[in-house]
């Protein structure tokens, strides 16, 4: 497992298609993770005028295990009998969803959906930290480590620690937030060491950790799902779209993608989902910015590319 985003989230096996036509249909599928995933914020936002943010959590969540049960019983996934296998992927559903997705609908009712969507833009940053000072499944080259300081000084710049009432609940939700994409960034270095050796199937993987997420989430119905709704057709559709969608077709696209392109290909869909997720944001919900949240974005994006080395401090020679 690379140090990717959440587009790279599973080992895969299969071959990619070639050809024209699957190269169209692969880009058209990246483009789609980019906008789906950029409007999932912008479904938070519009569902959480009817739910709560735990319902939230729960609805998309379980939206999801069921699409991807269906595709999973469509293309005949096997399951693993392996007792350990069913144990990492339990981590992986309580680290890649569960808290995330919870913690990312909790900030929404204290942040906009468009500053939710720039601090999710962090994930590659926070997964090189993971990978190399919690499971030293990599290290980082001198350009790396300028990367990583990068991103963190753009994240400050975000958050803006030194505006009056920063300490309140602005605050609270960027760091819901940042605690997301942590959980995002342990998980992938999770994936790395324990379950990369065992080369399980994306479709069968996707549909292990987001079924068993959905499980959790079923168990933990009575204390995060057990209130009053007001639900109208907006609320609806954004739940419907953010689990359906967001948390279940999605994710078979995104393993096409990664088939076909590879992680550090695939990952560069972290630069389009914050731009859908501003633009929606501010076109629909009349949310603005300010000077240093855009400002920090774009530190964050150059320490992405230090980190992923596609902007290099030194060339050596041919």
């Amino acid at each position: 497992m690379s140090r990717t985003s959440p587009s790279a989230s599973v080992p895969v096996t299969q071959d990619p298609s070639t050809g024209p036509q699957a190269s169209s249909r692969i880009t058209l599928q990246f483009i789609g993770m980019g906008l789906v995933w950029g409007a999932s914020f912008l479904f938070m936002k519009v569902a959480l005028t009817g739910v709560s943010f735990g319902q939230v959590a729960w609805t998309r969540i379980l939206l999801g295990a069921i699409t991807l049960g269906i595709i999973a019983l469509a293309t005949r996934a096997r399951l693993p009998r392996n007792p350990k296998i069913w144990l990492h992927f339990t981590v992986i559903a309580i680290t890649y969803c569960v808290i995330p997705y919870t913690l990312f609908a909790w900030s929404e009712q204290y942040i906009s959906s468009s500053l939710a969507s720039i601090l999710n833009a962090v994930t590659p940053i926070m997964t090189a930290l993971m990978a190399t000072l919690l499971f030293r499944v990599e290290k980082l080259s001198a350009g790396q480590v300028l990367g990583v300081a990068v991103g963190i000084l753009g994240v400050v710049i975000i958050v803006a620690p030194w505006q009056a009432g920063a300490l309140i609940g602005n605050w609270q939700g960027q760091l819901a937030c940042i605690g997301a994409v942590a959980s995002y960034g342990f998980s992938f270095g999770y994936l790395k060491k324990f379950l990369a050796p065992y080369r399980v199937p994306s479709i069968t993987a996707a549909f292990m950790y987001i079924g068993i997420a959905g499980v959790i989430m079923l168990l933990l119905t009575p204390v995060i799902a057990w209130q009053s709704v007001d639900l109208d057709i907006w609320v609806v559709l954004s739940l419907a779209a953010l689990g359906a969608f967001g948390t279940g077709i999605v994710y078979i696209w995104n393993m096409n993608v990664l088939a076909a392109w590879g992680p550090t290909a695939t990952s560069s869909v972290t630069y389009i989902t914050p731009v859908v997720g501003v633009i929606l944001g501010v076109l629909l919900l009349s949310e603005t910015l300010g000077f240093n949240e855009p400002l920090g974005a774009v530190i964050v994006f150059v320490g992405i590319l230090l980190t992923q080395k596609r902007i290099r401090l030194s060339r050596r020679p041919a």
